[in-house]
């Protein structure tokens, strides 16, 4: 399945009624000019206005991803390879391993930026 990238889809969808939108590209690997799923999300922050969430997928393999997309507005960020990764190489283990590199490496990334927490993630720690 095929994410969002474009505002007017995004609106579209929103106005069709969904409950949330997925912003993906599936990582660009079919159209090798699609725009990346990061350059996109402020547009499609913009179109849904708040309306829905937004779940941003976009090869999210490191914390400091996953801050980039919440401080440009995602609701929630898909982790999909880390995790499956993590599974492959230790079943559970892994994928639990994996969620806690993650969760300390955006810990860090959030402290060396002034964030006490996810809610205070804004643009200000990418144009400061």
């Amino acid at each position: 399945m095929q994410g969002i990238t474009h505002p007017a889809n995004a609106k579209r969808a929103v106005g069709l009624g969904v409950d949330g939108i997925i912003v993906s590209n599936h990582d660009g690997r079919n159209l090798d000019t699609q725009s990346s799923t990061i350059t996109v999300l402020p547009s499609v922050v913009d179109a849904v206005a708040g309306r829905v969430p937004l779940l941003f997928d976009g090869s999210n393999r490191r914390s400091t991803n996953v801050m980039k997309a919440l401080a440009f507005g995602a609701s929630v960020v898909l982790i999909g390879r880390p995790y499956l990764h993590g599974l492959a190489v230790a079943c559970s283990d892994g994928v639990r391993d994996v969620i806690g590199i993650l969760r300390r490496e955006l810990e860090m990334a959030m402290a060396l930026t002034g964030c006490p927490n996810i809610a205070s993630i804004s643009l200000s720690i990418l144009y400061d």
